[in-house]
């Protein structure tokens, strides 16, 4: 049962997914700043300000939170090294795995004369 965990663990279509959601979540982390943090402020100041609710502006105008941004894009280069990482290495534990099995399966199989002679080798030694 352990094994067969392993070997669906370890399966390419299951850590493929599992990375596109974290990188997917990293990223989606970066458009939610980018939109909120540095678009939005740039738009919504001047929107309000050729409105004439200068009052609502000015309490309204935090000014670009570029530091947000920023931290959501280190937060992304960070996951994404780290994946890099637990890819690499299980990537390495899959074909750590794989050679053991080819190493097993290399032993050659008996050729039809060997199996002959140990059958007739068991057979002479029951009769004597």
């Amino acid at each position: 049962m352990l094994k067969e965990l392993k070997s669906f663990l370890l399966r390419g279509n299951v850590v493929d997914l599992a990375v596109a959601v974290i990188i997917g979540a990293a990223f989606g982390a970066i458009v939610t700043s980018l939109v909120n943090d540095i678009i939005t402020p740039l738009i919504l100041n001047p929107a309000l300000s050729a409105a004439g609710v200068d009052k609502i502006a000015e309490l309204s105008w935090n000014g670009i939170a570029y530091g947000n941004f920023l931290s959501a894009v280190i937060n992304f280069l960070v996951i994404g090294t780290v994946l890099f990482f637990i890819v690499k290495a299980a990537e390495k534990a899959q074909s750590f795995g794989k050679k053991q099995e080819e190493v097993v399966e290399e032993e050659p199989a008996p050729t039809e004369l060997e199996v002959l002679q140990e059958i007739k080798a068991l057979l002479e030694k029951k009769i004597i």
